[in-house]
Parts: C-alpha cells; structure tokens; sequence
C-alpha cells in the first residue's frame, strides 16, 4: 500500500514511510520536472520513481536490522543440530 501512495503521491508517500528529507528533497524536485515535464515528458514521473526507490530501500534497511538483531539475540551461532 505504501508502494501505491509513493507512486501516486511521492511526498506523502515519504513522510507516512518516516523519511522528511527524502519528502522534501522530493517536493523540491517536483517543480523542475513538472516544468521541464511539458518539454520532456518522462521527467514527470522523476519524483514517482525516486520516492518508490526511496520506500524499498528504507523497508529493506528495515528487514536486514531485524534479522541483524534475531541473529545477535541467538548468540549468533546455529545450533549444534542445525543444518543447511
């Protein structure tokens, strides 16, 4: 669902995420390409991309800590029966 509201309102779609400077970087980059838009259309859709970009990085940060964390609460060594 967040991937949905970062393509259709990227700012927003930031901020729910709990990135603020990623929304205001995005904010400030949709004047030029709504501008540059008319132009060259394919820059319309810049700041889309860069928010969902933005979103899976963050929600992929998020996955690699928690497993970075079960991993340090076990100790860190598999157990003895363990097997790949």
């Amino acid at each position: 669902m967040i991937y949905i509201l970062a393509a259709l309102l990227p700012p927003v779609g930031l901020l729910v995420n709990g990135q603020p400077i990623s929304a205001l970087v995005n904010l400030v980059m949709i004047v030029p390409c709504i501008l540059l838009g008319l132009i060259f259309p394919p820059l319309f859709l810049v700041p889309s991309v860069h928010a969902v970009i933005a979103v899976h990085m963050r929600r992929t940060d998020r996955r690699q800590r928690e497993v970075i964390d079960a991993i340090e609460r076990s100790g860190g060594v598999p157990p003895r029966d363990w097997r790949p």
